[in-house]
């Protein structure tokens, strides 16, 4: 199949493209590289900046790359901001993908409207980044996806391709929920894809001295994510078990130092509001970490998975964290089946040999 994936979010796009060649597809990814993240793509999207001559100019260089996006059996959009032209831009070059090529499918991959109104109320999840217990939180930080995509012309671009396009996929549960009402035949469910031959596997070997958790701070985004919640729970375990726990907090530090610095611990923390794990988490658990987060037993139903359950599920309060974190502490004999399962279930469940099987068949 000749494959063209437009836009990048963590990697997925240039994994799967790297798994799709190996199978003998040609495959072309063009991208802004997801921001500063700079990820490698063979057509370069991105402008350098948001003033008036860097738009236009990179606007002009956009439309001339997308003409030559013809022929393709499969088009992949990695979200309605596809590039990183305005909405009037974005719909122009979907007008032109769809007419020069066979299939073109769109990706829940990120926020978007389906996302921000399924989060705005309380009948698709029992909690999100938007609400808990039916209240409003993170409110100022949450308005700007409100601005963004809630009765404004790019909800109805989004709405657009949501009907107009050939499928749906979704990679987290709260993605996939978030259409399912609306397309349940044409939304699918394809698990974020991993080289896992590239994540070394560091096993816990033998029960620990001391259990060391470890968190990371995004200042910006700490409410949005829950990480000042489960630092206070962090807090109130260090203080309850002094000799027992070592708590790694990083903050503001390089990819590398964040990576070696997480290498050393037993537990990981992330995202509290989240249902599902997504690539950060998943690359601890493809390091043999036991990860406190996102996991509540429906999503394994997605999976399809109905032996393995290795991630540490936390509701969002302080004390089901801190409760859940206690338990690691006095049964820290447990980790090391924990790290073990935790490697197995991203090597069944993510590998991106396998996750590429799945989006040839959803294409198809």
């Amino acid at each position: 199949m000749k494959i063209l994936l437009i836009g990048e979010y963590s990697r997925v796009h240039l994994t799967l493209a790297e798994a799709l060649r190996d199978m003998g597809h040609e495959v072309l990814t063009a991208s802004d590289g997801d921001g500063f993240k700079n990820y490698p793509r063979d057509v370069d999207l991105s402008r350098k900046s948001s003033g008036v001559i860097d738009t236009l100019t990179s606007m002009v260089s956009v439309i001339n790359k997308f003409k030559k996006f013809k022929g393709y059996d499969v088009v992949q959009l990695i979200n309605p901001c596809f590039t990183t032209q305005n909405v009037k831009v974005n719909n122009y070059l979907y007008k032109k993908l769809k007419k020069n090529n066979k299939k073109v499918f769109i990706g829940a991959f990120g926020d978007d409207s389906y996302w921000v109104r399924a989060c705005l109320g309380d009948k698709i999840f029992d909690y999100s980044e938007f609400f808990v217990d039916h209240k409003p939180i993170n409110v100022d930080f949450n308005q700007r996806f409100i601005d963004k995509w809630i009765d404004t012309p790019l909800e109805v671009f989004n709405k657009k391709l949501a009907q107009d396009t050939d499928g749906i996929v979704a990679c987290l549960y709260e993605y996939y929920k978030s259409y399912e009402p609306f397309f349940p035949d044409k939304v699918r469910y394809v698990p974020l894809p991993m080289n896992i031959a590239d994540v070394e596997f560091q096993p816990i070997p033998e029960e620990p001295e001391k259990v060391n958790f470890f968190i990371g701070i995004n200042k910006v985004r700490e409410k949005f994510k829950g990480t000042d919640v489960m630092e206070r729970a962090l807090a109130r375990i260090k203080d309850k078990y002094p000799d027992k726990v070592i708590v790694t907090r990083v903050e503001s530090v390089s990819y590398d130092v964040y990576q070696q610095l997480m290498s050393q611990a037993h537990v990981v923390l992330d995202q509290l509001y989240s249902h599902t794990p997504a690539m950060n988490a998943l690359l601890a658990m493809a390091q043999g970490k036991v990860l406190v987060g996102g996991g509540e037993p429906y999503i394994y139903d997605l999976y399809g998975e109905y032996e393995n359950r290795p991630i540490i599920n936390v509701h969002p309060y302080e004390d089901d964290v801190f409760e859940k974190l206690e338990w690691l502490v006095l049964n820290k004999k447990e980790i090391p089946g924990i790290s073990r399962n935790s490697r197995l279930f991203v090597e069944k469940n993510h590998d991106y040999m396998s996750v590429a099987k799945k989006y040839l068949d959803f294409w198809s």
